[in-house]
Protein backbone atom coordinates (compact mmCIF):
# COMPACT_ATOMS: atom_id res chain seq x y z
CA UNK A 1 0.00 0.00 0.00
CA UNK A 2 1.30 3.46 -0.89
CA UNK A 3 2.34 5.62 2.02
CA UNK A 4 0.41 8.88 1.66
CA UNK A 5 1.76 10.46 4.84
CA UNK A 6 4.57 13.01 4.99
CA UNK A 7 6.64 13.06 8.16
CA UNK A 8 8.28 16.39 9.04
CA UNK A 9 9.46 18.30 12.09
CA UNK A 10 7.34 20.83 13.93
CA UNK A 11 5.78 23.32 13.61
CA UNK A 12 2.96 21.88 11.53
CA UNK A 13 0.63 24.89 11.72
CA UNK A 14 0.92 26.97 8.57
CA UNK A 15 -0.21 30.51 7.86
CA UNK A 16 0.29 33.19 5.27
CA UNK A 17 2.35 35.24 7.73
CA UNK A 18 6.08 35.12 7.00
CA UNK A 19 9.12 36.26 8.96
CA UNK A 20 9.74 38.92 6.33
CA UNK A 21 6.20 40.26 6.67
CA UNK A 22 6.43 40.40 10.46
CA UNK A 23 9.80 42.18 10.42
CA UNK A 24 8.70 44.85 7.97
CA UNK A 25 5.44 45.35 9.86
CA UNK A 26 7.38 46.03 13.07
CA UNK A 27 9.65 48.43 11.15
CA UNK A 28 6.55 50.22 9.85
CA UNK A 29 5.08 50.43 13.36
CA UNK A 30 8.26 52.13 14.60
CA UNK A 31 8.15 54.93 12.01
CA UNK A 32 5.97 57.28 14.14
CA UNK A 33 8.45 57.11 17.04
CA UNK A 34 11.38 57.81 14.71
CA UNK A 35 9.59 60.70 13.03
CA UNK A 36 8.77 62.15 16.45
CA UNK A 37 12.40 61.79 17.52
CA UNK A 38 13.62 63.66 14.44
CA UNK A 39 11.06 66.40 15.02
CA UNK A 40 11.94 66.72 18.72
CA UNK A 41 15.75 66.57 18.48
CA UNK A 42 16.50 67.77 14.96
CA UNK A 43 17.76 66.41 11.64
CA UNK A 44 20.91 64.83 13.09
CA UNK A 45 18.68 62.16 14.61
CA UNK A 46 17.73 61.09 11.09
CA UNK A 47 21.39 60.74 10.10
CA UNK A 48 21.99 58.53 13.16
CA UNK A 49 19.05 56.32 12.18
CA UNK A 50 20.27 56.03 8.58
CA UNK A 51 23.85 55.28 9.68
CA UNK A 52 22.69 52.53 12.05
CA UNK A 53 20.44 50.87 9.48
CA UNK A 54 23.02 51.02 6.66
CA UNK A 55 25.72 49.62 8.95
CA UNK A 56 23.44 46.75 9.97
CA UNK A 57 22.60 45.92 6.33
CA UNK A 58 26.23 46.07 5.15
CA UNK A 59 27.48 44.00 8.09
CA UNK A 60 24.86 41.31 7.52
CA UNK A 61 25.54 41.18 3.77
CA UNK A 62 29.31 40.87 4.23
CA UNK A 63 29.06 38.16 6.89
CA UNK A 64 26.54 36.14 4.87
CA UNK A 65 28.81 36.41 1.84
CA UNK A 66 31.83 35.26 3.86
CA UNK A 67 29.77 32.34 5.17
CA UNK A 68 28.69 31.58 1.58
CA UNK A 69 25.05 31.87 2.54
CA UNK A 70 22.18 33.44 0.66
CA UNK A 71 22.11 37.23 1.06
CA UNK A 72 18.83 37.87 2.87
CA UNK A 73 19.27 41.45 3.98
CA UNK A 74 15.86 42.46 2.68
CA UNK A 75 13.95 40.21 5.07
CA UNK A 76 13.70 43.21 7.39
CA UNK A 77 15.57 41.73 10.36
CA UNK A 78 18.79 43.72 9.84
CA UNK A 79 16.83 46.92 9.20
CA UNK A 80 14.86 46.35 12.42
CA UNK A 81 18.06 45.75 14.41
CA UNK A 82 19.65 48.96 13.11
CA UNK A 83 16.46 50.91 13.72
CA UNK A 84 16.06 49.71 17.31
CA UNK A 85 19.72 50.40 18.04
CA UNK A 86 19.39 53.96 16.72
CA UNK A 87 16.25 54.48 18.80
CA UNK A 88 18.30 53.56 21.89
CA UNK A 89 20.96 56.20 21.23
CA UNK A 90 21.16 59.83 22.41
CA UNK A 91 20.50 62.24 19.53
CA UNK A 92 23.88 63.95 19.81
CA UNK A 93 26.28 60.99 19.47
CA UNK A 94 28.90 61.09 16.67
CA UNK A 95 27.94 59.09 13.58
CA UNK A 96 30.57 56.42 14.14
CA UNK A 97 28.72 55.32 17.29
CA UNK A 98 25.67 53.89 15.45
CA UNK A 99 27.96 52.39 12.80
CA UNK A 100 30.07 50.52 15.36
CA UNK A 101 27.01 49.61 17.43
CA UNK A 102 25.14 48.09 14.48
CA UNK A 103 28.23 46.18 13.40
CA UNK A 104 28.54 44.65 16.87
CA UNK A 105 24.80 43.97 17.09
CA UNK A 106 24.74 42.02 13.81
CA UNK A 107 28.14 40.33 14.01
CA UNK A 108 28.17 39.39 17.70
CA UNK A 109 24.53 39.61 18.69
CA UNK A 110 23.14 37.72 15.72
CA UNK A 111 25.45 36.13 13.14
CA UNK A 112 27.87 34.56 15.61
CA UNK A 113 24.97 32.39 16.80
CA UNK A 114 24.13 31.32 13.25
CA UNK A 115 21.86 34.07 12.02
CA UNK A 116 18.17 34.93 12.22
CA UNK A 117 16.21 32.74 14.62
CA UNK A 118 19.24 31.32 16.40
CA UNK A 119 20.39 34.26 18.51
CA UNK A 120 19.65 34.06 22.23
CA UNK A 121 19.93 37.79 22.96
CA UNK A 122 18.19 40.73 21.33
CA UNK A 123 20.85 41.96 18.84
CA UNK A 124 20.00 45.66 19.14
CA UNK A 125 20.34 45.52 22.91
CA UNK A 126 23.63 43.64 22.59
CA UNK A 127 24.90 46.53 20.45
CA UNK A 128 23.64 49.12 22.92
CA UNK A 129 25.20 47.33 25.89
CA UNK A 130 28.52 47.18 24.05
CA UNK A 131 28.40 50.91 23.31
CA UNK A 132 27.40 51.69 26.88
CA UNK A 133 30.37 49.79 28.31
CA UNK A 134 32.85 51.07 25.72
CA UNK A 135 31.89 54.75 25.42
CA UNK A 136 29.74 55.65 28.46
CA UNK A 137 30.33 59.41 28.11
CA UNK A 138 28.82 59.52 24.62
CA UNK A 139 25.97 57.24 25.69
CA UNK A 140 25.04 59.34 28.73
CA UNK A 141 25.39 62.85 27.31
CA UNK A 142 21.81 63.88 26.66
CA UNK A 143 20.09 66.55 24.63
CA UNK A 144 16.85 68.30 25.39
CA UNK A 145 14.29 69.05 22.65
CA UNK A 146 15.77 71.38 20.03
CA UNK A 147 13.56 74.29 21.08
CA UNK A 148 15.19 74.31 24.54
CA UNK A 149 18.08 76.77 24.95
CA UNK A 150 20.23 74.47 27.13
CA UNK A 151 20.00 71.59 24.70
CA UNK A 152 23.47 70.05 24.90
CA UNK A 153 24.09 69.52 28.61
CA UNK A 154 20.65 68.20 29.50
CA UNK A 155 19.73 65.16 31.60
CA UNK A 156 16.89 62.67 31.33
CA UNK A 157 14.05 62.80 33.88
CA UNK A 158 15.25 59.50 35.39
CA UNK A 159 18.81 60.84 35.71
CA UNK A 160 17.52 63.98 37.43
CA UNK A 161 15.45 61.90 39.84
CA UNK A 162 18.37 59.55 40.49
CA UNK A 163 20.75 62.29 41.56
CA UNK A 164 18.54 65.20 42.61
CA UNK A 165 15.15 63.74 43.52
CA UNK A 166 11.84 65.22 42.38
CA UNK A 167 12.75 68.79 43.33
CA UNK A 168 14.11 69.62 39.86
CA UNK A 169 11.24 67.88 38.07
CA UNK A 170 8.46 70.26 39.08
CA UNK A 171 8.36 71.86 35.63
CA UNK A 172 7.94 68.50 33.83
CA UNK A 173 4.32 67.40 33.49
CA UNK A 174 2.89 64.02 32.56
CA UNK A 175 1.94 65.56 29.24
CA UNK A 176 5.58 66.51 28.60
CA UNK A 177 6.62 62.93 29.33
CA UNK A 178 3.86 61.61 27.09
CA UNK A 179 4.61 63.71 24.01
CA UNK A 180 8.41 63.65 24.36
CA UNK A 181 9.19 67.13 25.70
CA UNK A 182 12.15 65.78 27.68
CA UNK A 183 15.70 64.54 27.29
CA UNK A 184 16.30 60.96 26.24
CA UNK A 185 17.10 58.60 23.39
CA UNK A 186 15.83 59.21 19.87
CA UNK A 187 13.08 56.62 19.75
CA UNK A 188 12.02 56.39 23.39
CA UNK A 189 10.89 59.90 24.30
CA UNK A 190 7.55 60.18 22.47
CA UNK A 191 5.32 57.68 24.27
CA UNK A 192 2.23 58.50 22.23
CA UNK A 193 4.06 57.62 18.99
CA UNK A 194 5.25 54.33 20.49
CA UNK A 195 1.73 53.45 21.62
CA UNK A 196 0.39 54.13 18.13
CA UNK A 197 2.92 51.68 16.71
CA UNK A 198 2.14 49.14 19.43
CA UNK A 199 -1.59 49.45 18.74
CA UNK A 200 -0.92 48.57 15.09
CA UNK A 201 1.01 45.44 16.15
CA UNK A 202 -1.88 44.45 18.42
CA UNK A 203 -4.28 45.00 15.53
CA UNK A 204 -2.16 42.75 13.30
CA UNK A 205 -1.98 40.21 16.17
CA UNK A 206 1.83 40.11 15.98
CA UNK A 207 2.18 40.73 19.71
CA UNK A 208 -0.01 39.96 22.72
CA UNK A 209 -0.54 41.94 25.91
CA UNK A 210 1.13 39.43 28.21
CA UNK A 211 4.72 40.70 28.07
CA UNK A 212 4.34 44.49 27.62
CA UNK A 213 1.45 45.02 30.04
CA UNK A 214 2.91 42.73 32.72
CA UNK A 215 6.34 44.33 32.33
CA UNK A 216 5.02 47.88 32.61
CA UNK A 217 2.72 47.06 35.54
CA UNK A 218 5.57 45.36 37.42
CA UNK A 219 7.77 48.45 37.07
CA UNK A 220 4.89 50.75 37.99
CA UNK A 221 3.81 48.79 41.08
CA UNK A 222 7.31 48.26 42.47
CA UNK A 223 8.15 51.93 41.88
CA UNK A 224 4.93 52.98 43.61
CA UNK A 225 5.77 50.83 46.63
CA UNK A 226 9.48 51.51 47.03
CA UNK A 227 10.40 54.64 45.03
CA UNK A 228 8.46 57.32 46.88
CA UNK A 229 10.10 60.17 48.73
CA UNK A 230 7.57 60.00 51.57
CA UNK A 231 7.90 56.31 52.41
CA UNK A 232 6.26 53.15 51.12
CA UNK A 233 3.38 53.31 48.64
CA UNK A 234 4.03 56.93 47.69
CA UNK A 235 5.92 56.52 44.43
CA UNK A 236 4.75 58.27 41.26
CA UNK A 237 3.63 55.39 39.02
CA UNK A 238 3.09 57.44 35.87
CA UNK A 239 6.46 59.15 36.13
CA UNK A 240 8.37 55.87 36.25
CA UNK A 241 6.32 54.36 33.42
CA UNK A 242 6.52 57.35 31.06
CA UNK A 243 10.20 58.13 31.74
CA UNK A 244 13.10 56.32 30.10
CA UNK A 245 12.88 53.46 27.62
CA UNK A 246 10.26 51.32 29.36
CA UNK A 247 7.53 51.69 26.72
CA UNK A 248 9.95 51.13 23.83
CA UNK A 249 11.50 48.12 25.53
CA UNK A 250 8.23 46.56 26.67
CA UNK A 251 6.41 46.71 23.34
CA UNK A 252 9.19 46.40 20.77
CA UNK A 253 12.15 44.54 22.32
CA UNK A 254 10.87 42.31 25.11
CA UNK A 255 8.27 40.93 22.67
CA UNK A 256 10.90 39.65 20.23
CA UNK A 257 9.81 36.19 19.02
CA UNK A 258 13.29 34.68 18.92
CA UNK A 259 14.56 35.74 22.35
CA UNK A 260 11.31 35.50 24.30
CA UNK A 261 9.40 32.59 25.89
CA UNK A 262 6.90 30.46 23.97
CA UNK A 263 4.03 29.92 26.40
CA UNK A 264 1.67 32.46 27.94
CA UNK A 265 2.80 31.49 31.44
CA UNK A 266 6.43 31.81 30.37
CA UNK A 267 5.79 35.26 28.94
CA UNK A 268 4.31 36.41 32.24
CA UNK A 269 7.31 35.10 34.19
CA UNK A 270 9.68 36.71 31.68
CA UNK A 271 7.89 40.06 31.92
CA UNK A 272 7.81 40.06 35.73
CA UNK A 273 11.54 39.30 35.74
CA UNK A 274 12.19 42.19 33.36
CA UNK A 275 10.10 44.52 35.49
CA UNK A 276 11.77 43.56 38.77
CA UNK A 277 15.26 43.87 37.29
CA UNK A 278 14.41 47.24 35.74
CA UNK A 279 13.23 48.52 39.12
CA UNK A 280 16.28 47.13 40.94
CA UNK A 281 18.74 48.67 38.47
CA UNK A 282 16.94 52.02 38.52
CA UNK A 283 16.66 52.04 42.31
CA UNK A 284 19.95 50.62 43.54
CA UNK A 285 22.57 50.91 40.79
CA UNK A 286 24.53 53.96 39.69
CA UNK A 287 22.74 53.90 36.33
CA UNK A 288 19.31 55.59 36.15
CA UNK A 289 17.87 53.25 33.49
CA UNK A 290 17.68 49.47 33.48
CA UNK A 291 15.45 48.37 30.60
CA UNK A 292 18.16 47.18 28.21
CA UNK A 293 20.13 45.17 30.76
CA UNK A 294 16.96 43.69 32.25
CA UNK A 295 15.77 42.32 28.91
CA UNK A 296 19.22 40.92 28.11
CA UNK A 297 19.43 39.17 31.49
CA UNK A 298 15.98 37.66 31.05
CA UNK A 299 16.87 36.61 27.48
CA UNK A 300 19.49 34.36 29.08
CA UNK A 301 16.81 32.86 31.33
CA UNK A 302 14.40 32.03 28.51
CA UNK A 303 15.61 28.42 27.94
CA UNK A 304 14.96 27.64 31.63
CA UNK A 305 11.58 29.40 31.54
CA UNK A 306 10.56 27.47 28.42
CA UNK A 307 11.65 24.19 29.97
CA UNK A 308 9.36 24.53 32.97
CA UNK A 309 6.42 26.31 31.33
CA UNK A 310 6.19 24.38 28.06
CA UNK A 311 2.59 23.39 27.24
CA UNK A 312 1.72 19.71 27.60
CA UNK A 313 1.84 17.65 24.43
CA UNK A 314 -1.51 16.60 23.03
CA UNK A 315 -2.45 13.24 24.58
CA UNK A 316 0.38 13.40 27.14
CA UNK A 317 -0.22 11.64 30.46
CA UNK A 318 2.17 11.84 33.41
CA UNK A 319 3.74 8.55 34.41
CA UNK A 320 2.55 7.86 37.97
CA UNK A 321 4.92 4.96 38.61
Amino acid sequence: MDNNFTVSIAPHIKSKTSTKKIMWTVVFSLIPAGAAGVFIFGIKSLSIIIAAVLSALITEAVILALRKREITIWDGSAVLTGLLLAYNLPPNVPLWIPVVGSFFAIAIGKQIFGGLGQNIFNPALVGRAFLMVSWPVYMTTWQNPRWEVDAVTAATPLAIFKHKGFDLLKDISYWDLFIGNKGGCIGEVCVIALLLGAAYLFFKKYITWHIPVTYILTVGITSWIFNGQKGLFTGDILFFILSGGLVLGAFFMATDYVTGPLSTKGKAIFAIGCGLLTFIIRRFSGYPEGVSYSILIMNAAVPIIDRYTHPKWFGWVKDKR
